[in-house]
C-alpha cells in the first residue's frame, strides 16, 4: 500500500471466502493474486480477445496483472498473443487498441460502480458535509475529481486525518482519473468535484474498481 492511501481501506475492501478471493495467475508475469484485481480477457467467436472487466461472459478465460505501459509492450513484441495462444489452446487476434479498450472499461465499471453507490445514498457530496463528516470519522473513503484545486483537496484531506487521529501523517484521498464533469454525469448531481463514501462496503467496492483502474494506467505503485 502506498503511503498516502488510506489504511482502513484494505480491512474494508477484503473479499469474502468464495470466488470472489480465488486467485488467478497473470498469463505474463506469473504473479498470482485475487481474481478482482487482475482483468480478465475472453475470447470471441472470431477468435478475437476482448477486455472481461466484470469476468462474467462464458467460455474460457486469461488473466492479466500489469499495467498499460508493460501490456503495450507485451503486444508490441508478440508476447501477449504467444501466451493467450497457449492459454486459450488455440490461435487468437489480439487487437491493436486492447491497452485502450480496457482502460475505457475499467473507466465506465468505476463510474458506474460509483452511480450505482449514489443512488444507494452511500455518497455524500459538497465540501462541507464532506469536511463535517471527515472530522467525525465517518469518511470511509475520500475521492477527488482529477481537476480538483489543490486547496480544496488538502481542506478535506486534513478533515481526514483529524477524523482518524492521523494528524501529521500524509493520508489523504485519492484521485479519481476523472474530471468533475465526468464525476457530475456518473453521480447524477451537479459539481461533483470531491466525493465521500460512509459505508465500509460501500467504499470496498469502489476502492476495488478504482484501484483497477488507477493501477491500470499507472497511478499506483
Amino acid at each position: 500500500m502506498a503511503d498516502n492511501e488510506q489504511p482502513r481501506l484494505n480491512d474494508a475492501a477484503t473479499a469474502p471466502p468464495g470466488k470472489e478471493g480465488a486467485e488467478r495467475t497473470c498469463i505474463l508475469s506469473g504473479r498470482k493474486a485475487a481474481r478482482d484485481d487482475l482483468i480478465r480477457l475472453a475470447l470471441g467467436p472470431d477468435g478475437a480477445v476482448a477486455p472481461d472487466i466484470r469476468a462474467k461472459a462464458p467460455g474460457r478465460g486469461a488473466w492479466i496483472g500489469v499495467d498499460r505501459a508493460a501490456l503495450e509492450e507485451a503486444i508490441t513484441k508478440g508476447r501477449l498473443t504467444k501466451a493467450l495462444s497457449r492459454a486459450f489452446k488455440t490461435a487468437v487476434t489480439v487487437p491493436g487498441d486492447l491497452a485502450e479498450q480496457i482502460e475505457r472499461a475499467l473507466e465506465r465499471a468505476t463510474l458506474d460502480r460509483l452511480g450505482l453507490e449514489a443512488r444507494a445514498g452511500q455518497i455524500i457530496t459538497g465540501s462541507e458535509k464532506i469536511v463535517d463528516a471527515a472530522r467525525k470519522g465517518s469518511v470511509e473513503l475520500l475521492l477527488h475529481a482529477r481537476d480538483a484545486a489543490a486547496d480544496g483537496s488538502r481542506k478535506l484531506d486534513q478533515a481526514l486525518r483529524v477524523g482518524l487521529d492521523m494528524e501529521g501523517s500524509d493520508v489523504r484521498g485519492l484521485a479519481i482519473p476523472a474530471t468533475r464533469a465526468i464525476l457530475s454525469m456518473a453521480l447524477g448531481r451537479e459539481n461533483v468535484v470531491h466525493l465521500a463514501l460512509i459505508a465500509p462496503a460501500a467504499a470496498a467496492r469502489v476502492n476495488q474498481a478504482l484501484g483497477r483502474w488507477r493501477g491500470f494506467i499507472g497511478l499506483d505503485g
